[in-house]
């Protein structure tokens, strides 16, 4: 068997996860026939086929999708050498790849991308947003050194660190502002808006309102927090939004907000990174600008609502 390189082994991941070989050449950044050919030259060395070609998709083999797991093992402990060379030499990370899950991205990173490289010159932040599920696989793979997400993940090989807790609020029609405001159980029987399938923010409000996911919502699910509010000015229903939220997707909705009093939906903010990251010492300090972002954030929200 001929030496294996990493430039094949980064083709061969790119490759398997995006199933495309014109989407895996673009993520890496070569053509598509140089992109075949290092595949090509893998498999003979290895001597057995790594994928199925079709005719619009790649699919791996039985043998590529064991040797998928161990590349993917291979390509984090080298990216994790890098870390702890980079860390070991500047003292802080040169390079931060950080994962935000869509309720929180939009609200919190602006301050906190402002303080990380008010805090540390030179730092070159990289932002991947997407879902709960994606920034677990991501994290596991190497490909994101942390995440802000919902706690609690329960994934016994990552550090989750508590940023802060935050309570969702009501969100109803303007014409509904100075009415009483439902409980817990009135609030099972109204229609109410959610994220749809694979937000873990859905997930939180079907657990306080004591619903089952499975309850068919009659097309009244939306893919954004703003698309919810949204609705809700249009008289559709009502829907919860996190209070981060509030200021961003209700100024241009004619919508009202309540605070649904106790006992009140909260959902716990964190973040988290594998125990095994050479750069847990410098995440932990990341961890601690943004808690203090995260808390201006908040007490600037508050100092704008309060009354007069």
């Amino acid at each position: 068997m001929k030496n294996l390189t990493l430039k094949q082994l980064r083709y061969f991941e790119a490759l398997a996860r995006h199933g495309h070989f014109g989407r895996a050449a673009e993520a890496c950044a070569i053509s598509q026939p140089a992109l075949s050919v290092q595949i090509r030259d893998l498999e003979e060395s290895l001597g057995t086929t790594l994928f199925e070609r079709g005719a619009r998709q790649v699919r791996l083999t039985a043998f590529g999708d064991q040797i998928a797991r161990h590349v993917r093992g291979i390509l984090r402990s080298v990216d994790e050498l890098g870390d702890l060379a980079r860390a070991s030499r500047d003292g802080m990370i040169g390079r931060l790849r950080i994962g935000v899950i869509p309720t929180i991205a939009p609200y919190l990173l602006p301050t906190i991308l402002r303080d990380l490289t008010t805090a540390h010159a030179g730092l070159d932040v990289h932002v991947r947003e997407t879902l709960t599920p994606r920034l677990i696989r991501e994290l596991s793979e190497g490909r994101i050194d942390c995440a802000i997400v919902a706690l609690p993940v329960s994934e016994p090989s990552f550090t989750e660190v508590t940023l802060f807790t935050e309570t969702m609020m009501l969100v109803r029609p303007g014409s509904d502002a100075g009415k009483p405001v439902p409980c817990r159980d009135a609030l099972r029987e109204m229609r109410l808006l959610l994220l749809e399938e694979g937000h873990c923010f859905r997930d939180q409000a079907l657990s306080f309102c004591s619903l089952q996911s499975a309850v068919p919502r009659d097309g009244l699910d939306g893919s954004s927090l703003s698309t919810l509010v949204q609705m809700v000015g249009a008289g559709m229903g009502v829907t919860l939004v996190p209070e981060m939220a509030v200021p961003v997707e209700t100024r241009s909705a004619d919508v009202s907000v309540a605070d649904l009093g106790d006992p009140r939906p909260t959902r716990t903010v964190g973040m988290i990174w594998r125990k095994t990251s050479p750069l847990a010492g410098q995440l932990m300090d990341i961890a601690e600008i943004v808690r203090r972002s995260a808390d201006t954030m908040r007490q600037r929200h508050a100092a704008a609502t309060a009354p007069a």
